[in-house]
C-alpha cells in the first residue's frame, strides 16, 4: 500500500478531530465513547487508533483547540492598527461568545466550558490551561498599555487590573451563551460603565 502523504496524513487528523468535536458539542466528553468517534468519521477502527490513542487524547486535543480560539480573538485584535477601543474590543468578546459554531457540526465554546471541568481532575492539562491564561492576560495587559499610551483610559489606570477583568468576562460569556442567555454588547458595555461609576463615587444622574 503506498504511503500517505504529510497533507493526506493531516487531513485524516483532522477529520478526526473535527468528528470528535461534534460528538463532544453534542454528548459530552465522558458520554461520548471511542466507538461514537469511530462512527462518525467513517473510517475503521484501526485507522482512528493510529492518530489517537485513546480518548483522552482527542479530549486533550480539543481542550487545546478551543483554547486557541480564545488566543485568536486576542491576537487579532492586538493585531489591529489603530488600536480598537475598550468597546470595540468588549463588542467583538461577544459576538465571538455568541457567533462561534454557528453553521458548523460542532461548537468549541461549548467543548471550552467542558475543558475548564477536564482541567480540574488532569493536572497536566491544569498546568497548560493555567499557562495559557497568564499568557492571554499578558496580551490583554498589552492591550490595557496601549489605551494608557493613547490617553484611552485614565492615567492612573492599572493595565494589568484592566487585563484581569477582560480575562475573566470571557468565560462569563460563554456561560451566558449556553447557560443562561447570549450577553449582548451594550449590556455589558453599559453594566461596567455603570459599576465603574459606582466604584469611583461617580453620581448616577
Amino acid at each position: 500500500m503506498p504511503r500517505l502523504s504529510e497533507e493526506r496524513r493531516e487531513e485524516r487528523r483532522r477529520h478526526i478531530l473535527t468528528s470528535a468535536w461534534s460528538c463532544f458539542s453534542r454528548n459530552g466528553f465522558h458520554a461520548t465513547s471511542m466507538d461514537d468517534v469511530i462512527a462518525a468519521t467513517g473510517m475503521s477502527s484501526s485507522a482512528v487508533y493510529r492518530y489517537f490513542r485513546s480518548k483522552d487524547d482527542l479530549i486533550d486535543a480539543a481542550a487545546a483547540e478551543a483554547l486557541v480560539l480564545v488566543r485568536d480573538l486576542f491576537e487579532r485584535l492586538l493585531e489591529r492598527r489603530p488600536t480598537p477601543s475598550p468597546s470595540e474590543v468588549l463588542t467583538a468578546m461577544t459576538v465571538e461568545a455568541r457567533d462561534r459554531g454557528e453553521g458548523q457540526s460542532y461548537d468549541l465554546t461549548r467543548i471550552a466550558i467542558q475543558a475548564w471541568g477536564e482541567a480540574l481532575r488532569s493536572p497536566e492539562l491544569e498546568a497548560r490551561t493555567r499557562a495559557f491564561y497568564l499568557a492571554m492576560r499578558d496580551s490583554l495587559a498589552e492591550l490595557a498599555r496601549r489605551w494608557h499610551d493613547e490617553g484611552i483610559i485614565p492615567p492612573q489606570a492599572d493595565p494589568e487590573q484592566i487585563a484581569t477583568v477582560l480575562m475573566t468576562l470571557m468565560p462569563g460569556l460563554l456561560v451566558g451563551r449556553h447557560l443562561v442567555t447570549p450577553v449582548a454588547a451594550e449590556h455589558l458595555i453599559g453594566g461596567l460603565g455603570s459599576l465603574a461609576s459606582a466604584l469611583d463615587g461617580s453620581p448616577t444622574s
